[in-house]
């Protein structure tokens, strides 16, 4: 069983303690990872500090490469990491693989934007008193970044963190979630086969306490978060004077008029509603569909999510593997039994056998039913029949989140329209909201956070401007 060091200024490192990463899907043990203690991730904090006196003069070709390189490597051990991603997660192999592949744009897309960091040259010479002045504007990078990631996605969204970090020029400190590590690992192992400056990317995994120092250490500028909504409002409280991003999850909606496609639009929600069980930010979990086409849509839909094939996760065939951990798939019973009670029909599914759940279609859900309103995060989805285009907005607008919506119309007008109504980040017109490409900005409002992650966005909130003003009279 392979063993997984931390990584400090270049270094692999014996932890604090070693802990066994099992299966989500069978129980086996998949492999070992070492875990810092406080101390431990002081030192990665201290050494990424002293490591940005070098990468923060790194030119944009050096940069550029390094990421190239990442790209690369990563494209060449692309089995590797889907089986880390498969075991360790229980994302289904072919899901797991499309991570991998996104991961090899990311980076390459990071080590183009890392030539583009563009400023800009102002005229200064508004008032007689400032003539033959000119102002010079740039970006700068600003320090250490400590990035927390989520289980779902192990590899990309580590990738969405760490990419622009080394595009511009800064240190990161990589803390993934625990279940996950193994891969956080080999994507540091590639990462630190490069040219970029030891110390300037540094792998802790860690526990809660741990991490603390990310929170109290001042040398920390900023922390990127991926994660659950009451650690990441604490953590943005007790890092009150750092720079903080957030993405916090959702509730995704989708909206399906009687001009679409539905050849097009069943297929693709079936894909926003199961992939990887549900368990991803922007996975449907409400889909309203308009009373003319409400009837033939359901029975479709259902018909499809019954064919779905649900087991092992290391076999092509399967689409739909386990939820995370045996308790989440227990919530999801929990609930789904709350919206039965409460009046709500199951279609097909809703059955639990360990830690699989079913692929579920309910309709007749109360709105306030916590399966429709929060974030199930489950291979669940309701469905809602209506009548009104403008009342449906107003449904999907019903949830503390708002992270990306789907409108299905052909109706130029009423895209807009959503587009103006709907309170999320990202509007997705003739597709799903689980639409993502790695250059867009991505991230929500509401309790879904703020800041935008997507390379040159998520570069943007990493550096900070510079004025230089020119004064050409002297």
């Amino acid at each position: 069983m392979k063993e997984y060091k931390l990584l400090i200024n270049g270094n692999w490192e014996q932890g604090a303690e070693v802990r066994e990463i099992k299966s989500p899907y069978d129980g086996k043990a998949v492999g070992k990872v070492h875990f810092a203690d406080k101390s431990q991730v002081e030192k990665s904090i201290e050494q990424a500090h002293a490591a940005f006196q070098k990468t923060k003069l790194l030119s944009s070709r050096e940069r550029a490469e390094a990421l190239e390189k990442i790209s690369n490597e990563i494209k060449k051990r692309e089995q590797e990491l889907a089986e880390s991603i498969v075991l360790s997660a229980g994302k289904p192999i072919k899901s797991s693989r499309v991570e991998v592949l996104r991961a090899v744009n990311t980076f390459k897309i990071a080590a183009e934007e890392a030539k583009r960091i563009n400023g800009e040259i102002i005229p200064l010479d508004l008032m007689p008193q400032t003539e033959n002045r000119w102002g010079f504007v740039r970006r700068f990078p600003i320090g250490v970044i400590a990035g927390i990631t989520p289980f779902n996605f192990p590899l990309n969204l580590a990738a969405h963190k760490v990419a622009p970090a080394l595009a511009s020029g800064n240190t990161f400190i990589s803390r993934p979630a625990s279940q996950v590590s193994i891969t956080d690992m080999i994507l540091a192992d590639i990462i630190n086969g490069t040219d970029y400056p030891a110390g300037g990317f540094n792998a802790v995994p860690c526990g809660y306490q741990a991490a603390d120092a990310f929170t109290e250490d001042k040398k920390v500028k900023m922390i990127t978060f991926t994660g659950s909504p009451d650690i990441g409002w604490d953590l943005k409280k007790r890092a009150h004077k750092k720079i903080v991003t957030l993405e916090l999850g959702g509730n995704a909606a989708v909206v399906i008029e009687p001009d679409a496609n539905l050849d097009y639009a069943l297929p693709r929600t079936v894909l926003g509603a199961y992939a990887y069980s549900g368990q991803v930010c922007i996975s449907i979990q409400r889909v309203y569909v308009h009373e003319k086409i409400y009837d033939r849509f359901l029975s479709d839909f259902a018909d499809s999510v019954k064919n779905l094939k649900m087991g092992d996760p290391m076999k092509e065939t399967t689409d739909v593997g386990p939820m995370i951990t045996l308790s989440a798939a227990e919530q999801t019973e929990e609930w789904l039994e709350e919206a039965i009670n409460g009046g709500a029909h199951i279609v097909c599914g809703g059955k639990r056998e360990g830690a699989l759940f079913e692929p579920t279609v309910i309709t007749e859900c109360k709105p306030d039913l916590r399966i429709s309103w929060l974030e199930a995060f489950a291979p669940v989805a309701v469905v809602y029949r209506y009548d009104d285009f403008e009342k449906a907005l107003g449904e999907v607008n019903n949830s503390i989140y708002g992270l990306q919506a789907g409108v299905f119309t052909n109706d130029l007008s009423k895209a807009f329209r959503a587009y103006e109504a709907l309170d999320v980040g990202g509007v997705i017109v003739n597709d799903i909201p689980t639409f993502r490409i790695d250059h867009m900005p991505y991230g929500g409002i509401k309790e879904s956070g703020f800041g935008r992650e997507g390379l040159k966005y998520a570069i943007e909130e990493m550096t900070e401007m510079k004025l230089m003003a020119i004064n050409l009279k002297i």
